[in-house]
Parts: structure tokens; sequence; C-alpha cells
């Protein structure tokens, strides 16, 4: 069970599974204007001037994971060189480290520790689970709360607000998305649905700290719905620092059996 657990997390949580779900996010209308109003181009430079400006970034988050029945409280270490690398451990009861991921905008490795095994992949092997508009940058921008300019970058865009939250529906290469914005223009919920299918997974975003001088929520929710598999993760960071050097150590023992 707990490969299979470190499996949905490291795939499921960051690669965006691609399970058919029973719940359904509120897909954008098909009245979004095809240009950029000149507010929603306004809006939308405000929230991309708020995401974190950042060189590094680590952390470290007591993270509960629930898949069906299955309840797992593991600690994540998670590192990230911006735009270069996003590494991950993951770490079990008694300190033991259960699995180590690295993903880099070329390539996809995977430690799963407790079996002995490696995967080495190219980055577009994600694309075995998911709609081939998802990039590097946007796990970097879903691990940061950041709202991804990448999704942004489209026509098909409209910003709404009301007294005290900024809610964003777009449609970007076929993956339909919404965010929730508070009031600092930063992100407290963020869905994503691939167009015409039922693939769907949320982000729910808390309890904002400025760290030197950086807004990043300490509570962080992800859920993935689905025919097979019921997975929520949630973080609370007790550790956070930006701009400090990080090392990303990945090696190989020689005993580990690669999986195809």
């Amino acid at each position: 069970m707990w490969s299979r657990a470190i499996w949905w997390v490291m795939v499921g949580v960051l690669l965006f599974s691609s399970c058919k779900t029973k719940k359904k996010m509120t897909m954008p209308s098909s009245d979004i204007p095809t240009e950029i109003s000149a507010a929603n181009a306004e809006s939308i430079r405000t929230f991309e001037m708020n995401n974190l400006d950042f060189y590094t970034f680590s952390g470290r988050a007591k993270t509960r994971v629930e898949m069906g029945k299955s309840v797992h409280d593991v600690t994540l270490h998670v590192r990230i060189e911006r735009d270069r690398a996003i590494w991950l451990s993951v770490t079990a009861i008694l300190g033991v480290e259960a699995a180590r991921i690295l993903i880099t905008p070329d390539s996809v490795k995977i430690l799963n520790k407790l079996q002995g095994e490696y995967i080495s992949k190219p980055f577009a092997y994600i694309y075995n689970y998911t709609n081939r508009g998802i990039t590097f940058n946007t796990l970097q921008d879903l691990l940061l709360a950041n709202v991804s300019s990448n999704l942004l970058r489209t026509d098909n865009v409209q910003v709404a607000s009301s007294t005290d939250e900024f809610i964003v529906v777009g449609i970007k290469e076929e993956l339909a998305y919404q965010y929730r914005i508070n009031k600092d223009n930063r992100p407290f919920q963020f869905s994503l649905q691939e167009v015409g299918g039922s693939d769907n997974m949320e982000a729910f975003y808390g309890d904002y700290v400025k760290t030197n001088g950086y807004n990043f929520p300490q509570d962080i929710a992800l859920t993935i719905l689905g025919e097979d598999v019921s997975l929520k993760a949630r973080l609370g960071y007790n550790r956070v620092s930006f701009n400090e050097p990080v090392e990303m150590p990945f090696s190989v023992p020689s005993r580990y059996k690669v999986i195809n």
C-alpha cells in the first residue's frame, strides 16, 4: 500500500493524474470573450506582479495523505531552483525516506526507496497522465501558489470581482481553469480540468504568512477524486525559506531496479 500511495502522491498530485472524476469543476461559460479587455489585462498584470519572484525555495511540510480509506502521515521536503528543477523527498515514520523525485524541464526521475525501484523519463512522460498543456512552469506555480502565466497567456480568459475576491476563468490548450484570488492578489483556490473530459484537480491555499517579504501559504490542500482512486493531500508548512542555497541530491544505487 505504501508504494501505491507514494506513486499517487508523486504522479497524481504533481503530475495531475488523469483518473476519471466523480466531481467536476464549474466550466467557463461558452461566451468567454475572444479578446482580452483592457480591464482584464490590467487585472492579470496585477496578479502576475504579485507572484513570488524568487531564485530558490526550500520548505518542510507535515503532510497527511488520504487515499481511499488509507491515511498516511509523512514529512514532505520541497526544494525548487526557479525554472530549472523541482526536488521532493517523502519521509515516513521514524525518519525513513520513502521516495525522492526530481523534475526538470527536460526530465522526470523517481526513486521508490521502499521498493528499490527507479524511473527516469523525459518530461513528456507526464503526458501519459495529463494534457500536453501542462508545463514545468505550471507545476512550479502550483507548488508556489503563483498564478500561471502559461495558462493566462490566452485570449479566452475572463476576470470578475466581488467585494472580497477576484475570479479568473479561462481556457488554454484544451485546459479549462479557474482561480479565486484574495484582495492581496494571491490565489486561495485553483481548479483545472480538461475540456470535454472529466479530469479534475483542485488546490486550496490558506494561512498566508510573509517570510522575508514573500507572502506564502502555510496550508496547502490538493485533491483528486477519481473512479479508481480518491486522493487528498494536506500540507502544513513549518519551515520555509527563499533565496538560500539548495542542494538536490539524487543518486541511484546500483541494486535498484529500473522500471520502464
